[in-house]
């Protein structure tokens, strides 16, 4: 099983370190222009359907396991709602970012770039899942 396919697996190596980073850069990119937490867990979870595709969707289960996925969807939505929570006990409304820090300014990048994190990380839990869900089923 290892040798074949092997000009897939050298570019599988090559390019899944590069998508991960560029789906790092959209994330934290996001604030300031396009892209976001939505587009950045696309493509880190695309990451890890080529490594399905190319090495196997067991290797791929192993890499990833269901426990992973399930604490990225609970962390993404708690850390999503945590960030309204925390805006409504410092006195605003829920996702009022304005309050989170000592400048109305400073809060409202802090409070966007911690939903968009938080949607990054459920869209990518939610990808890899939904993948992994029909990767398993046989014709």
């Amino acid at each position: 099983m290892m040798n074949r396919k092997p000009v897939l697996r050298v570019n599988a190596k090559l390019l899944i370190p590069a998508i991960l980073l560029f789906a790092l850069y959209v994330q934290f990119h996001g604030d300031f222009g396009p892209g976001g937490g939505f587009q950045a867990g696309v493509i880190f979870a695309s990451a890890f359907i080529l490594y399905a595709l190319i090495f196997d969707v067991n290797n791929a289960r192993t890499a990833m396991p269901p426990w992973v996925m399930r604490t990225m969807l609970a962390t993404g939505v708690l850390l999503y709602a945590g960030v309204g929570v925390a805006g409504m006990m410092m006195g605003g409304n829920y996702l009022d970012y304005s309050v989170l820090a000592h400048d109305p300014l400073h809060g409202q990048h802090w409070g966007i770039f911690l939903v968009e994190l938080g949607v990054g990380i459920t869209v990518a839990g939610a990808m890899i899942t939904i993948f992994f869900t029909f990767a398993g089923q046989k014709r």
